[in-house]
């Protein structure tokens, strides 16, 4: 197994979470069934490098060298589906978005939002003609930043749903974060976003929920100050889209490129805690 696909600083927040693996019964012995037999052969750091490996990568799970890695691709594929059902991932990212926070290196006061497409090569959930690529299969990451650009939610939608659409579900979407004291955060102070979400029904909904809406007004000229602050999700999408499995979307089930998303905003927190060291 490649440990610098799974490092022992990741590996100790991520163990923890994950589900106990099924013990063979003394009672009555037998032959598990193949899921099961898999589980207890295969270690499940094994099964995380591989996982990253294809995140990183963006190799087809039947093409993942199982003896660089130490795991079948078919194997992980199936690890990171039980992970996915058991919700791994996004208390991973609520965990990570703590540890910033206790850090003092999150800035929850203003947040930005914004949303991307990415082209779908195959059928399944969240899929719908993309409207920047002449109606092709398509989805969009919808993703919402703080102020140092960490992203604190992220979601998939069709590519033909609008950004406004996914506003309210992206707030939503932010889980409780911690501090050293008071109460645990779920909003920002301020949101900034662009023209794509002045609609003065979600203004309205944003001041009910004591947010100030920081949003450019259509045929405003330019230079109104809003993009010194925006650029960050710009950034944030690029960190997302270095993990080439991001780029294009090639799996057919919504919910298992939903975990590859969380896993990925995990490790840009991870790697936002390593640089503080």
């Amino acid at each position: 197994m490649r440990v610098d696909l799974v490092p022992d600083d990741l590996w100790g927040r991520v163990a923890p979470l994950l589900p106990p693996a099924p013990e063979r019964r003394h009672r009555h012995p037998g032959r598990l069934r193949l899921r099961l037999r898999l589980r207890v052969r295969v270690p499940d750091r094994a099964a995380l490098a591989t996982i990253v490996f294809v995140l990183r990568t963006g190799v087809a799970w039947r093409d993942v060298p199982a003896q660089v890695v130490g795991c079948s691709g078919v194997t992980a594929w199936r690890r990171l589906r039980d992970w996915t059902e058991a919700g791994v991932r996004p208390r991973l990212h609520a965990a990570l978005l703590t540890e910033l926070c206790r850090a003092d290196l999150l800035d929850l006061d203003d947040c930005a939002v914004d949303g991307s497409h990415v082209r779908a090569l195959k059928r399944g959930d969240h899929v719908g003609p993309s409207p920047v690529d002449r109606a092709r299969p398509g989805s969009k990451h919808h993703v919402i930043v703080a102020r140092c650009g960490t992203p604190l939610a992220v979601t998939l939608t069709g590519g033909n749903r609008h950004d406004v659409t996914q506003l309210l579900p992206l707030l939503d979407a932010i889980p409780p974060i911690r501090g050293l004291r008071g109460r645990p955060r779920r909003r920002p102070r301020r949101l900034f976003a662009d023209r794509g979400y002045d609609f003065d029904k979600y203004r309205r909904l944003l001041w009910k929920r004591g947010i100030k809406p920081m949003i450019a007004r259509p045929g405003a000229a330019h230079g109104s100050g809003l993009g010194k602050v925006r650029w960050v999700i710009e950034r944030a999408f690029a960190w997302l889209h270095q993990f080439k499995r991001l780029r294009t979307r090639y799996e057919r089930r919504a919910d298992l490129h939903q975990g590859l998303l969380d896993l990925a905003c995990s490790i840009i927190c991870l790697r936002r805690l390593r640089k503080s060291f």
